[in-house]
């Protein structure tokens, strides 16, 4: 039986940061899927479509090179419920350092209360992106930063399209 999971995320921006967790997620599964967060009552900066294609254009070296199969879409319910509409065992989150640990253990216990048959797995992340934040890299580009050493070069120049 193949193991599946999802990798959720508003991933507004796209950064190394995720790439680093996708990775890894994916050299432990058979199957990932990247679950773009749709909230109404937020205000992204890239478009769920936007977002969406950022992912697929960097999904592909890192299928083939793990082997496993990722692919990407969007939801706009509970974690637990993308989980079973895709059939995942798994829940994948990052972990940059002990705030977000302590947030996303009360996501993991609330998540393992709705659904106990969908176990969270924290994957840390690596040392050469554990500083990579979407807010920081969206702040960095609003000033006209170089987000170029925090995201794929594709993003940094969706970053400096939407600043002008």
């Amino acid at each position: 039986m193949a193991l599946t999971g999802i990798y959720p995320g508003s991933f507004d921006p796209l950064t190394n940061g995720h790439l680093d967790i996708i990775a890894r997620a994916a050299a432990i599964l058979d199957r990932l899927v990247v679950v773009v967060g749709v909230h109404h009552g937020k205000k992204p900066l890239f478009s769920a479509e936007e977002r969406v294609a950022m992912l697929e254009e960097q999904i592909a070296p890192i299928a083939a090179a793990t082997g496993a199969e990722i692919t990407v879409q969007t939801f706009a319910n509970l974690t637990v419920d993308a989980a079973r509409s895709v059939d995942a065992t798994v829940i994948i989150r990052g972990l940059r350092d002990s705030g977000d640990f302590d947030y996303e253990m009360k996501l993991a216990g609330m998540n393992g209360e709705m659904a106990p048959d969908v176990e969270t797995v924290f994957l840390t992340a690596s040392p050469n992106v554990r500083h990579i934040a979407g807010t920081l890299v969206r702040q960095i580009a609003a000033m006209g930063g170089n987000t170029a050493p925090f995201v794929p070069a594709s993003v940094s120049m969706a970053l400096e399209k939407k600043r002008q």
